[in-house]
Order: C-alpha cells, then structure tokens, then sequence
C-alpha cells in the first residue's frame, strides 16, 4: 500500500526559485506547466510526469506531461478514489509507492505499468490546490532499481511547487459555475476541436501541420498577399502551390522565382521583363514573370534574400500594382495575386537595416509559419512511409521499415527537414541489400552521417518558432513573437534513455561534451534554459572546458 504522510520542509530553493519563474512568465498555464514539468523531469531525474484537473463532473483528466507516450490523455481520466490519482485527490495527501507493479491501487484509471514497461518504477504524487480549491494532482515516476531509494526529498518538493502549479492553474480557467467551488473548466488546447484538414501531396496529422492546412484553407479564396515562413526544406513551394489550386485563380497561371538564385540585374529581367536592345544580348521584347503570372498567382520564394535597392523597386509594384520593362519606358499593369516565402528572420533584418521595414509591412499581410519537422515528429513515420512507397514504384522494389528503423528516424533532429527525410529514405533504400530496412541499415547508427554536426549548431537567419496557439492570419501579421528557446520540447532530439547517463551530473557533462561546452546548445539539447544550465553546472562543481 501506498505510505501517505508529510515530509520535511525543501531545501533546494534555487530550483523551486526556477519552476516559480517559469509559472509566472505566462498567463498560457498549459506552456508553463509543461515547460515546469520538463525542468523539474531533468533536475530531479524523473522518468515521466503528468499534471491532472478536477474537470466540472468532479473526475480528473490529464492536462500535461513529459516522458509520457502520445494518446496519453486518453487514458488519463481517473474517478474521485479510483487508482493512486483518484486517492490522492480524494484524500488530499501526498504518496510514494515504491514499486509501481506491486501497487493494487493501480488498477484502473491510467495504467501506468503499461506506460512505464521495463525497471523498477516508484510513484509520487501530491494534491494541487489553491486556497482550499481541489484543482488537479502532480504525478512522478521515477527509476527504484534497488527499491531503497528515499523520495522525501522530491516528495517535498513536489509540494512545494504544487502550490503555484494550482495558481497558474487557477488563472487559466475559462469560468466556474456559481456555486461550484470544485468544477474548473479549463482551456484546453485547440488541437483537441480542430477539424482535419488535407492538402494535396502533404503529409500532416500532427496538430500544427493541421493548423497549417487550415491556414491554407482560410487564406486561399481571398486576394490578401500570403507570408510562408519557416526553415529551408519545410515545404514553403508546396504549401504555396495549395494555395492556389484552392483558390479562385487555380485555373490561371502560377508561376514560380527563386530570389536567391539570381543577380540583382537578372532578377529585375526576369520579374519585369526588357525591351529589344535593353541590355547586350537582349535581341527581343521578352515579357517577365509579372506578366506572365497575370490573372493568376505569383510566388516569390527566399524574398529574404533581395537586394536593398532591388527591394524599392519591389515595393512599387505591390504598391501601384504596374511597372516598367527593363529599358522601356511604358507602364506596365498586372492583375496577381503574391505569395513570398523566406527562411530568413524578416524581423531581426528589420531592425539591422537590412530589409525594408514598409515592404516588410506590404508582404506580411497573412503569415504561416510552416514548423520544422523536429516539431511534429508524430509525422515522420508516415513521411519516411511516403518516400519509401514513391521509391518502391518507381525503382520496382517492395522495401519496408522494421519499427526499429521508424524509431531512428523519429528520433532524428533532422536540419534539412522534410527534404533531408526525403534524401536520407531514398539514400538508405538504394543501398538496402535486403527488403527490410532496420536500425543498421541507416548512416547515423554507424557514426557515418555526414550531417551529423550540422545537428545543433546556431541558425541566426531561422524564423524563430510562433508559440502561440491561437496565433492565425492578421494576429500573426500584427505581431513579433520572440521566445525562449527552452519552450520548445522537441527544437533538439535528445536520445534515447538507452543513450542517456541516468545521473544528473553525467547526463550535464554528457550534454556539455555533445554540445562542445557550449552552455545554450547544451541547455536547448536538455530541453532547459541557459539560466538553470548554469545553476545546475554550479550545483554539481562541473568546471566548463575553454578550446
């Protein structure tokens, strides 16, 4: 049976001091539970840990977690004394269990023995209240392997955390019902009511490529000037290409520029056209792509990349909508609809004079930003699937992916992201000898891939991540979002806990050594802030190596 009793004040101010200050840095309780969630998951050594709430018919579901498989919350809905977590709430005292698949209360509810296969597990748990208030339960589970490990430290501090958890949980509440001092109705992430959406030749059931195809959906049959952002290989073209083809110029011309790959004086040609004898070589009238675009839709990809005086010019044709041709004098007007991509932080360029702030007003009209595939990893199996089926027909070979190989790849940080999936599946697939592609049939498993140190290296001119979850159309266009790197869980893939020192001083040292002893690149490869990096580093005497 479970032991319930109070434990010792807490000791370790400096990490309840981190947790507290991730609690009050939002009003979006779910992104600073999470992010608290992680912290306190690396710090202390957890396995896995959830946070449930009393929803209004007094029974509790999951709200967030870490180190918990996807579809969790499925089954995290407990009745009020049923399992651990409904006693827990019920009898509004903490617990430890020592061995999890000894516990009879377990019956029920969550079933975490299935979860957590394989060691001993040990759980803890406390009550989340505020000011009398049952709100929810914190959950921990962590490795016992000799059964003699003492938690009443961390049991402590659970409960000391426990107390802001219940105020951020408090202020996120949508509304309670007169009279019901129990039932809080929370806002739950949109991902739960958000219909599904498909997009031709997209592959997408995470909820932010979900997202994405709704954007897409929503901008399409309107004129307004459409923003692709994201890092290189996230799809800009073919989410551009969806665009128009449900758009009410689908059967008008599309027609496609590359910025970067041209010369100032070649792309001024190329968009806007010449006249005979404009230039040498120039032996007739040629229409540019404006022209050709007219009556349909236009997509300037790497926009980023132009030129400071080419961007004046750019700047007049959105603005009046006609032009001149490259040695002509004749006004030029044309009827097209713009989409621009970059990859580039339009923002930062902004404020080093290095982008023209009233175009960047004049393109960022509907802003989507495209996720990079470390974001939705759940779709990298169904990805690699793609690629590996588009090979099997076009190269008459009927390969398939053992679960080990799925596991690799969706472990991957992956830097080119989609078409770095793409290559690394037709790549493997070529060199396969046999019809199933395993573990070992990949570079990176033995110490081969080439891309490797390209993993976690600081991409100044990546869009950075939009982390709000109701951000659409003119909010994003109305709006810089600039975060902490520490609220994005999946931005650096840490191994598997197979590859991980289980210490929390050799999983510091093992991260600083990845990371060449740089701090912030160890921190975002944790999933913490540079800040409780460098608590942690202090706390366990590690001196940082200088090259």
């Amino acid at each position: 049976m479970p032991h319930f009793y109070a434990s010792e004040s807490a000791n370790d101010f400096d990490l309840v001091y981190e947790v507290v200050q991730t609690l009050v840095s939002s009003r979006d309780a779910e992104q600073t539970l999470d992010r608290s969630l992680r912290y306190l998951s690396y710090a202390l050594g957890w396995r896995s840990a959830f946070i449930a709430v009393v929803e209004p018919g007094g029974y509790l579901t999951g709200f967030c977690s870490t180190g918990l498989s996807e579809g969790w919350r499925e089954r995290a809905r407990f009745l009020p004394d049923e399992g651990i977590v409904g006693r827990i709430h019920s009898s509004d005292s903490p617990v430890i269990v020592p061995e999890l698949h000894d516990e009879p209360l377990l019956a029920g509810g969550f079933g975490a023995v299935n979860e957590l296969d394989g060691g001993h597990i040990a759980l803890l748990g406390t009550p989340i209240r505020h000011e009398g208030r049952p709100l929810g339960v914190l959950v921990a589970f962590c490795e016992n392997p000799d059964g003699k490990r003492a938690f009443a430290s961390d049991l402590q501090l659970m409960k000391v955390v426990a107390a802001p958890m219940g105020q951020a949980l408090l202020l996120n509440r949508d509304g309670i019902h007169k009279g019901d001092n129990t039932g809080q109705a929370y806002r739950r992430p949109q991902k739960e009511h958000l219909p599904s959406r498909n997009i031709d030749n997209a592959v997408g059931r995470s909820f932010s490529m979900q997202r994405v195809f709704a954007q897409v959906h929503q901008v399409a049959p309107a004129r307004a000037t459409v923003l692709l952002r994201g890092e290189s290989g996230t799809g800009k073209e073919l989410i551009a290409r969806a665009i128009y083809s449900l758009s009410q110029r689908k059967d008008q011309p599309f027609v496609s520029v590359n910025c970067a790959a041209l010369s100032e004086t070649l792309l001024e040609s190329e968009l806007f056209g010449h006249e005979k004898g404009a230039f040498t070589g120039a032996q007739s009238q040629r229409k540019g792509r404006f022209e050709l675009a007219h009556g349909g839709t236009l997509f300037l990809d790497e926009i980023g990349d132009i030129s400071p005086s080419f961007q004046a010019k750019l700047l007049r044709v959105l603005q009046e909508r006609e032009f001149e041709r490259v040695g002509g004098s004749t006004p030029v007007r044309v009827d097209v609809r713009l989409i621009v991509a970059t990859n580039r932080n339009l923002e930062r360029m902004v404020k080093e004079g290095e982008f023209r702030a009233d175009l960047y007003y004049r393109i960022n009209v509907v802003s989507i930003r495209l996720p990079p595939l470390r974001e939705r990893r759940e779709d990298i199996p169904a990805l690699a699937q793609y690629f590996l089926d588009r090979f099997n027909r076009d190269n008459s070979r009927s390969l398939r992916f053992t679960d080990e190989a799925l596991r690799v790849l969706s472990d991957c940080y992956w830097a080119g992201n989609v078409r770095e999936l793409e290559n690394c599946v037709e790549r493997t697939a070529t060199m396969a000898l046999q019809d199933s592609i395993d573990r070992l049939s990949f570079l990176c498993e033995m110490d081969r891939c080439l891309t490797k140190g390209l993993h976690h290296i600081e991409r100044e001119d990546a869009v950075r991540p939009d982390r709000s979850s109701n951000a659409t159309g003119s909010e994003e266009a109305a709006a810089v979002v600039i975060e902490d790197a520490s609220h994005d869980s999946n931005r650096f893939t840490v191994p598997s806990k197979n590859d991980r020192p289980q210490g929390e001083r050799e999983r510091l040292v093992w991260a600083m050594e990845r990371c060449g002893w740089v701090q912030a690149k160890a921190a975002r490869l944790l999933g913490i802030t540079p800040r409780q990096i460098g608590y942690a580093l202090r706390k366990h005497g590690i001196e940082l190596r200088r090259f």
